[in-house]
């Protein structure tokens, strides 16, 4: 059973076993190359509730999905992440870590979408680039001038100065976002009084990780006229980046004890401060 501090995390942001071992692997093996025995992963994972036979059924869908591969040493399973995983994860931290460049808006990306079963993976394309989604058919996102992959469907501009509010405040769930900001201050807030105790550091950074990473990973970053009243995204990236500091001494601590195949997980120095200097850490 999780620890009651933790425990109150996660029953505000509840979580599934494979999306928790993302979480675990984009923070912590990431950063510092090679892969992670699997003990470590189950011990990781029950710190938050998640017991081995999830874990073991998450992996091996991760596994399955190209993101994990597996390497066994004797008795013992050690899981590294793909290639493809890396690219993934570092696109990720991109979002999550650093604080975004918002470059003025100007215009409107919008793509037709096609009918039948192309539609469904262009879609999942085209939200991974942020893009919304207003009506069926039809997606948009704000021109900041940044590379997008080839779209294999019909696409133009719209001018900054077209009237599109509308449309684009129908193309994202602000509202839900909102909210969900909203909670994320609420249940983590707290904590800048009240640090959780060093031995549930880590535990704590994952879940801050896991329930801001959402929430990064959704903002379009839209400009200020088409967000809702009180928007508070920027504060939750500050409130963000000073809990993962402060936490990070007694979580890398704990980190220092896990392993890969070569023995104690190595630290790639350059990889943890540059994150760190992202996040507005010395």
């Amino acid at each position: 059973m999780p620890h009651a501090a933790i425990a109150a995390l996660v029953d505000a942001f509840p979580l599934r076993a494979g999306g928790f071992i993302v979480t675990l692997y984009g923070d912590v093996v990431a950063p510092r190359g090679g892969g992670l025995w699997m003990g470590n992963v189950i011990e990781a994972c029950a710190a938050v509730g998640v017991n081995e036979s999830r874990v073991r059924t998450a992996v091996s869908r991760l596994v399955a999905a190209g993101r994990l591969e597996g390497l066994k040493d004797g008795r013992k399973s050690y899981y590294r992440l793909t290639n493809a995983g890396e690219i993934e994860f570092e696109r990720a931290a991109e979002r999550i870590y650093r604080e975004p460049i918002a470059a003025p808006v100007r215009g409107w990306r919008i793509v037709l979408l096609p009918q039948g079963a192309q539609r469904e993976a262009l879609m999942e394309q085209l939200s991974a680039c942020r893009f919304g989604f207003p009506q069926p058919g039809v997606a948009i996102l704000p021109d900041r001038g940044d590379p997008l992959p080839d779209i294999a469907a019909p696409s133009f501009l719209a001018a900054s100065d077209d009237d599109l509010t509308e449309v684009v405040r129908a193309a994202w769930p602000l509202e839900e976002l909102h909210a969900r900001i909203e909670l994320f201050f609420s249940v983590f807030e707290p904590l800048e009084k009240a640090p959780p105790a060093p031995e549930n550091a880590l535990a704590a950074r994952l879940m801050l990780v896991h329930a801001f990473r959402e929430i990064a990973l959704s903002d379009p970053r839209l400009p200020l006229e088409f967000l809702p009243a009180n928007w508070r995204g920027p504060a939750a990236r500050a409130l963000f980046a000073r809990l993962y500091l402060a936490l990070s001494p007694a979580a890398d601590a704990a980190i220092g004890k896990f392993q890969d195949q070569n023995g104690q997980l190595r630290l790639d120095a350059a990889a943890i401060a540059s994150r760190m200097e992202a996040l507005g850490g010395e």
